[in-house]
This record gives C-alpha cells, structure tokens and sequence, in this order.
C-alpha cells in the first residue's frame, strides 16, 4: 500500500542517462502519485521498472498537452498528479510550464523534485566560465531564422548553452562560428552514460570534426562568452549587411546586423537600401 501525498503538482526531475541518478525522494514520489504525466510512456515505464514502481501513466507531451491539461488540473484538487520528462528536469525545452501556470491559477500546491539537467551537466564539464550563463534551448532549424537567433546570442556576454541533435550538429556549429565568431566551445553527449564525453576546441573546429561523422544521442553544445569587442569597420559591417540581404529584406537585414555590431539600424538600412539599387 502506498503512503498518500497531498494533493497538487509534483514535478520530477528523472536521470538523464544513469539510472542510478534518480534521487531517493524522485522515487518516493513516483511511487506515491496518483497519475504520473509522462512524455513518453515507453521511456518512463522503463524507468518505473528499474525503480519497482507501478503508478497509472497519462501522455503529457507537445501532441496531446492542451487537450489533456484541463482534466490534470482538475484532478490536483484531489490527488497528487507527477509530471516527468523522458530525460533530466521537467520545463527545461518542453511545455511542462504550462501546466505549472494553470496549476498555480487554480489555486493547486506546487512542488519541485530537482534532479539531472543536462545543460548544467555539460556546463560543469565544458571548463567554460559558469559564473553567468543563458540556455537558449534548440536553435531553429531553417538557415535564416537561425542566423536570426545567433545574431541575437551575440552579444550576450555570457557562456551560452544549448541543445542539438546529431545530425544537425555539425551545421550548428558552422553557423555559430559564423554568427558569434570561432569562440571555445565544448560538446557533451552521453552525458552520466559509459561513454561520456566533452569535446573542446573551437567552434570551426569542433564543425570539422563532426561534418563527416555525426554523433548519435542529444547533444548540448556549450559555447564561451565573448571576448572583448573591438569595433567594427565599416567594411565589416558591409560584409555582414551584403550577407544577410542574400537571406533577409533590407529592414531585417539592417536590424540582424545593427544588433550585432551594436550600429544604427537607419543608418544600417539606408545602406542596405543602396547595396539593394
């Protein structure tokens, strides 16, 4: 017979690899709970078993969320509802976090079980600085709104973190030293697995070494802060301009290369306008 928790939202860090990780109070819970809402039920049941637990599942995941969010927050009035990841913490790149809000409206008990995460995971293993650091989650996949996103991440003085597939490794990569400049970096995979590891280098060269031999598994690409900024010339700004305008309108040309370079975007589109005519 299984011990009763108060009614409300658990959420519950689960191992990202080693399931040896999974905390003594995780276990508890998960045994506990009155419904666990699961990612993947395949992967949590696999977890479960490890644990000798046997609690309902409900899908909780991009596909089914909105659907099935009303009858979880109706059900914290009354019973203790556990929601889990298939890897590392709930919320972190997932739509765990609105749950979080309409449990919270409704007036439902909040409780975090924390756990493995895998972008502090590769940040502690990267020697990269970790005194200030941004998760900025999957960059996008098309070419343009990427270089968008990275454009954006430039001038963030901060280590940044993110996450990646392998076989869109590689690619990341190139744009990352294209947009933020060839910085030092490092690439986690396997991380808490037999073969862990962390590749450092930088960001041109860590490209090379995957572009003919993409990995396999999640990826977290860990990538350093800038150095200090010099300011451009004009020929740079040029460069980045005529770029940009082979994949952008001149007004969002104008503003990719203004927030990178920290110019006047008038200025920035007027010139774009020109090269344009």
């Amino acid at each position: 017979m299984h011990a009763k928790l108060s009614p409300g939202l658990y959420i519950v860090a689960t191992p990202i690899g080693n399931l040896g990780d999974l905390s003594p109070r995780a276990a508890q819970v998960l045994a506990q709970a009155d419904v666990i809402a699961v990612e993947d039920s395949r992967v949590t049941a696999k977890l479960l078993r490890h644990a000798g637990i046997r609690r309902p599942m409900l899908p909780y995941h991009d596909h089914s969320a909105e659907g099935v969010r009303p009858g979880l927050v109706a059900r914290m009035g009354s019973e203790a509802v556990a929601l889990v990841s298939d890897a590392g913490t709930p919320l972190i790149s997932d739509p765990g976090y609105k749950l979080v809000r309409d449990a919270r409206a409704a007036g439902h008990a909040v409780v975090t079980i924390p756990g493995p995460c895998a972008a502090v995971a590769a940040l502690t293993l990267a020697g990269l600085p970790t005194d200030r650091f941004l998760f900025a989650g999957f960059l996008p996949p098309k070419q343009g709104a990427r270089a968008e996103a990275i454009a954006e991440l430039a001038g963030i003085r901060a280590t940044l973190v993110l996450y990646e597939s392998g076989p869109r490794l590689a690619a990341t990569l190139a744009a990352l030293a294209h947009g933020l400049g060839d910085r030092e970096a490092g690439v986690a995979r396997e991380i808490t697995k037999k073969f862990e590891e962390c590749v450092t280098d930088t960001l041109s060269s860590l490209a090379a070494r995957y572009a003919d031999a993409p990995p396999k598994g999640e990826i977290v690409i860990v990538v350093a802060p800038p150095g200090e900024a010099t300011p451009p010339s004009a020929e740079d700004a040029d460069a980045a301009l005529a770029e940009a305008l082979t994949r952008l309108s001149p007004a969002k040309a104008a503003g990719e290369v203004a927030r990178k370079f920290k110019l006047d975007r008038k200025v920035l589109y007027a010139r774009a306008m020109a090269m344009k005519a």
